[in-house]
C-alpha cells in the first residue's frame, strides 16, 4: 500500500537469457538432421539472419556477369585462394607474379578453374575460368581485416602482436567460408580435384566435405600453424582443427608446423595420429610438408638479361657507388623483423663497422587501414630518420627507406645490387625473398642473412642463419656478410641455388597435387 492505502503494483523486468550469441553448430546441424531437416537450408537460412544481426547486406547470389568462362560448366580441377589473383610481395600484375602464374598455369593444365573474391583493380589476364564470391564491403572488413588477419595472422605468427577476439568477426569468417563451400560446390564435377588455400578459408574444406564427399580436397598453409599453448587462445579452437580434417591432404611450410597440428588434434579432439596421418570419421587424413619455392629459371632468365644488369649498376652508381650495398625489401609487417635489423644496423654504425656501406630498406605499404601497421609504420620511419640523423651525411644518407612498391624489374636489379641481402622475420611459413634472391645470383656472388625463424631456414643452410631477436647476433652476422670472400660467397651461393634448381616451384605444385592423388586414394570417402 501507498501512504494513501492504494496498492501498489511492483513491475519486474525479465530476467535477462545469458548464453551464447552463436549457437554450437554442430549440435544444431546434428538436432536438425534427427528431426529430418535439410543441414544446407539451415545453412543458408542461418546466413540470411546472421548477416541481418551483423547489418550487412543480405547473401545474394553471384552476378553471372562477374564469372569468366564458367557458365553451366563443372570443371575436374578448381583452385580455390581467398582472391582470384594471389598478391605478390612487391607487385600485384599477374605477369610479375611467378607464383600466382604457376598457379594459375596449373590450373590451365587441368582445363580446370579458379574460386575466389574478385581483384577488381588487378584483373587477372591469364584466361582461366573464374568462379568470383562476391561479399559486401562490411563482411569482406570483417572476414579480411577482422577474423583472418587480425585475429589468425597475428596468432598464428607466434602472436608477435597481441590478436584481437570478436565472436561478430568469427561468425562472418564461417559465413564467408560457406560462400566459397558453396561456389566450388557449384562448379566442381564429379570427383574433382579441389585445392584450398591458406588461413582465410580454414573451414572450407570440411564444408566441402559435407556437401561433396565425392571431392579430392587438398589444402596448403602458407604461414605457420603455431604450437598447442598459442592455438589454444583462439576461441572456436575446434572449429579449425575440425574444419582443416575434411581435407584428404593438409600441407605446410615447416616440419614443426606439421607436428603443431597432429599435436594439436590428438591433445584437442582425441584423434588417433601417427608420423604423417590423422584417423578421423572412418578417413585417413595425410599431414605432410611441403616447402613452396619459386620460379627459378624465370628468375635466372631475368637475371641475365642485360637491362637488368645495367639497372643495377645504376642503381648503385645512383647510391653513390658504395663498397658494399646492403638490401632489405618486404611488406611492412611486424613479422619480417624490420625494427631489428635496423636496431642492429644503428649498433654497426655506432661502432664504425660501416665505412662505404650503403643500406636500402623498402617497406612496401600493407593492410594500411588496421592500426597496428600505421604505427609500425610511425616506428619504422622514426628509426630511419634517427640513424639518418645520427649517422647520415649530407647527400649520404645511413638508410635508403621507402615505402614505395617496386616492380619485378626494378627487384631483380636490387637483388643483383645487392651485396648482402637481409631477411630477418620474427616468424615466417617461408619468405620467398630469400629464395629469389638466391636465384637471381646467377654469378655466385652476395650473401643471404636469414633468419632461422623463416620456413627457407631449413632449405638455405648455407646462408648465414640468425635470431634477430638477438641483436648482437645480427649485427655480427651483417658484419660477418660484408668481410666475406668471393670464394666463400661463391661456393654457399652455388650450393643453395643448386638446390632451388631441383626445388623450384613446379617441383613444389607437382609434389602437391601428387601427395593428394595418393591420399584422396587411401582415403575412401
Amino acid at each position: 500500500m501507498d501512504g494513501k492505502g492504494h496498492p501498489v503494483v511492483i513491475r519486474r523486468e525479465p530476467t535477462p537469457i545469458r548464453g551464447p550469441r552463436v549457437p554450437k553448430w554442430r549440435h544444431v546441424e546434428l538436432i536438425i538432421e534427427h528431426l529430418g531437416g535439410n543441414v544446407d537450408t539451415f545453412h543458408s537460412l542461418w546466413r540470411a539472419a546472421r548477416m541481418a544481426e551483423l547489418g550487412s547486406t543480405p547473401v545474394a547470389p553471384v552476378p553471372a556477369a562477374a564469372d569468366r568462362g564458367i557458365g553451366n560448366q563443372q570443371f575436374d580441377f578448381v583452385m580455390v585462394t581467398y582472391r582470384t589473383q594471389i598478391r605478390h610481395e612487391f607487385g600485384t600484375s599477374a605477369g610479375l607474379n611467378t607464383v600466382y602464374s604457376a598457379l594459375n598455369n596449373a590450373v590451365g593444365q587441368q582445363q580446370g578453374s579458379w574460386v575466389g573474391w574478385p581483384d577488381d583493380t588487378n584483373p587477372s589476364d591469364q584466361g582461366n575460368p573464374v568462379r568470383s564470391v562476391h561479399l559486401p564491403a562490411d563482411e569482406f572488413n570483417a572476414f579480411y581485416n577482422g577474423y583472418s588477419n587480425s585475429t589468425i595472422w597475428p596468432l598464428y605468427n607466434s602472436a608477435i602482436e597481441q590478436p584481437e577476439f570478436h565472436r561478430e568477426w568469427r561468425a562472418t569468417y564461417r559465413i564467408v567460408n560457406e560462400r566459397y563451400a558453396d561456389a566450388v560446390t557449384d562448379i566442381a564435377a564429379p570427383g574433382a580435384t579441389v585445392w584450398v588455400h591458406d588461413y582465410h578459408l580454414q573451414l572450407v574444406p570440411a564444408l566441402l566435405r559435407r556437401r561433396r564427399p565425392d571431392l579430392r580436397i587438398g589444402f596448403y598453409l602458407h604461414i605457420p600453424f603455431p604450437p598447442i599453448e598459442i592455438f589454444r587462445q583462439l576461441p572456436g579452437r575446434d572449429e579449425i582443427l575440425t574444419g582443416l580434417l575434411g581435407a584428404d591432404l593438409i600441407g605446410f611450410q615447416q616440419q614443426l608446423s606439421v607436428r603443431n597440428f597432429l599435436s594439436l588434434v590428438q591433445q584437442r579432439l582425441g584423434l588417433e595420429t601417427d608420423a604423417n596421418s590423422i584417423y578421423v570419421d572412418g578417413r585417413r587424413v595425410t599431414v605432410d610438408c611441403l616447402p613452396m619455392s619459386v620460379d627459378t629459371r624465370a628468375f635466372e632468365r631475368a637475371a641475365a638479361a642485360p637491362a637488368i644488369q645495367r639497372r643495377a649498376a645504376a642503381i648503385r652508381a645512383e647510391l653513390g657507388d658504395p663498397g658494399s650495398l646492403i638490401v632489405g625489401l618486404d611488406r611492412l609487417d611486424y613479422t619480417k623483423g624490420i625494427e631489428q635489423r635496423l636496431l642492429a644496423y644503428g649498433q654497426i654504425l655506432a661502432d664504425g663497422l660501416a665505412d662505404s656501406v650503403a643500406f636500402v630498406q623498402v617497406g612496401t605499404l600493407t593492410r594500411e587501414n588496421l592500426a597496428k601497421y600505421t604505427e609500425l609504420r610511425q616506428r619504422v620511419e622514426r628509426m630511419a630518420g634517427r640513424l639518418n640523423g645520427e649517422y647520415g651525411t649530407l647527400g649520404r644518407p645511413a638508410v635508403h627507406y621507402t615505402n614505395q612498391a617496386v616492380d619485378f624489374a626494378e627487384k631483380i636489379a636490387l637483388y643483383r645490387a645487392a651485396d648482402v641481402m637481409l631477411v630477418t622475420p620474427l616468424s615466417d611459413g617461408m619468405n620467398l625473398v630469400a629464395k629469389e634472391y638466391v636465384a637471381s645470383r646467377t654469378d655466385n656472388r652476395g650473401v643471404l642473412v636469414l633468419s632461422e625463424f623463416a620456413g627457407a631456414a631449413a632449405e638455405l643452410t648455407d646462408a648465414l642463419l640468425i635470431n634477430p631477436n638477438d641483436l648482437d647476433d645480427l649485427a655480427n652476422a651483417i658484419v660477418r656478410a660484408l668481410r666475406m670472400n668471393p670464394a666463400e660467397q661463391a661456393r654457399r651461393m652455388e650450393t643453395m641455388r643448386g638446390h632451388l634448381r631441383t626445388h623450384d616451384i613446379q617441383t613444389w605444385i607437382s609434389a602437391f597435387l601428387t601427395g593428394l592423388d595418393k591420399a584422396a586414394g587411401e582415403s575412401p570417402p
